[in-house]
């Protein structure tokens, strides 16, 4: 196994003190780098591994923070966090930002070549730095299927890839009709994957703890999932040539 080294990063966004986690691959060398969005409730260990799943392929991996370093166990509490940030794409944006300022900032950070994936509210922040024409080499998000405003996706630069679960009452059918429409009619490359059966959140092992309706971990499409995300990475940020 590749050697991993990690660290905590503390950084501002949104009026908090972010705790980001990153994750460096073994070497000294520049390397392609990831942006990782987590799901609302917030960063936890599984979602940390995420990083060093990654820096363990060989890429710098950054996971942000969304909420100045709490994991939300209660889920009102959490959609009274969420809830107001998703339907402020600026905000969202701002929280991008000041993460991807910290991962450009890591020396071993390639600034050329940065993909982002995200998760729930990670996965629409990461949109909508797509949104705001940040320069990305890939976005790939999971149970994000967030619109923006009229007309800015046409300002992303770089293919799209989504996967949804089918039994997802959080993104139902319509909501993702709408979104596939705002990537087509914006000229984006995107791609749209359904994971037959799958609820929302199907990608993340159940936790002890009450969870939003319609949550539902689902262990061979989360497998399917992350290799579809690594191999969006491994399309559009190569980690040779």
């Amino acid at each position: 196994m590749t050697t991993v080294t990690t660290r905590t990063v503390e950084y501002p966004a949104d009026g908090l003190t972010m705790i980001g986690h990153l994750a460096l691959p073994a070497g000294v060398d520049r390397r392609p780098a990831v942006l990782i969005g987590p799901e609302g409730p917030g960063l936890n260990d599984f979602q940390r591994r995420r990083a060093d799943a990654l820096a363990e392929l060989g890429y710098v991996a950054l996971a942000f923070d969304i909420n100045g370093g709490r994991w939300f166990t209660d889920p009102q509490e959490m959609l009274a966090h969420t809830t107001p940030l998703l339907a402020d794409p600026d905000r969202m944006r701002d929280i991008g930002h000041a993460a991807l300022d910290v991962l450009r900032a890591e020396p071993r950070t390639d600034s050329d070549r940065i993909a982002a994936i995200g998760y729930g509210t990670g996965g629409a922040i990461v949109l909508e730095l797509g949104r705001d024409g940040v320069d990305l080499r890939a976005i790939g998000t999971v149970n994000a299927l967030t619109t923006g405003r009229p007309g800015e996706a046409s300002r992303i630069r770089c293919p799209v890839w989504v996967g949804v679960g089918s039994e997802d009452p959080i993104m139902p059918p319509a909501q993702r009709d709408a979104f596939t429409a705002e990537m087509q009619t914006a000229g984006v490359d995107w791609r749209l994957v359904v994971y037959g059966g799958a609820l929302h959140a199907f990608h993340h092992p159940p936790v002890d703890q009450d969870v939003v309706p319609g949550v539902g971990h689902h262990p061979q499409h989360a497998q399917r999932a992350w290799r579809d995300v690594v191999a969006l990475l491994a399309e559009c940020v190569p980690l040779t040539g």
